[in-house]
């Protein structure tokens, strides 16, 4: 039986203290399955790990927050070419729903993303998640490309690290919007100016 998940799109300033409270307990909760330092990036009621998304899409249920998908419009460099997306991140899922899948938050986003005129919307993922995304990119409405790579700032000043790092081992997944696949530039780096959302 499919959870009575109720979506709600809201700008990231109509969120109040008490939202940002049962977000980050939600993220910590999804995210240190898959690494103690995972989990930690949202603690003191942050709910953000890098750059703080501008739109979100949450689920809930009658549990409480079930799922969330962030959305972040940014200017990206694809090889030589400035590329304006609507970067996907911060995407969740409570692990009792695990089956309720990105699909169903991105097709809630999907009219948004169109309403907001980006030509694409990008995220990027681990490797681990190619099988779970693939199912997503079979409607024919994303693209996975791997052997890109991805370099982001870091969200804070970490004096023992540089101010960037390069991700080698992610899988980029493109949203064709406002424009089509063909029209992606090539490139094997993807210069984000900026952290990861």
């Amino acid at each position: 039986m499919r959870p009575d998940v109720q979506w709600r799109l809201c700008w990231e300033n109509e969120l109040q203290l008490p939202d940002h409270l049962e977000l980050s307990e939600f993220f910590r909760k999804t995210y240190e399955p898959t690494g103690a330092f995972n989990g930690k990036q949202f603690a003191g009621g942050r709910s953000w790990a890098g750059a703080r998304p501008e739109l979100r899409v949450i689920g809930r249920d009658v549990h409480g927050v079930a799922a969330h998908l962030g959305l972040l419009r940014r200017y990206i460099k694809v090889g030589d070419d400035d590329l304006l997306v609507a970067e996907l991140g911060l995407y969740g899922v409570r692990p009792d729903l695990e089956g309720l899948g990105i699909a169903h938050s991105i097709s809630v986003m999907y009219p948004v993303l169109q309403q907001l005129g980006v030509p694409f919307a990008f995220g990027s993922v681990r490797p681990a998640l190619r099988n779970h995304v693939s199912r997503f990119c079979r409607k024919g409405l994303a693209n996975i490309l791997s052997g890109v790579r991805v370099r982001s700032t870091h969200p804070d000043v970490y004096l023992d690290l540089p101010p960037t790092r390069v991700d080698d081992n992610v899988l980029v997944l493109v949203l064709p919007i406002g424009r089509s696949m063909s029209e992606w530039p090539a490139g094997t780096l993807i210069d984000r100016n900026g952290p990861e959302l």
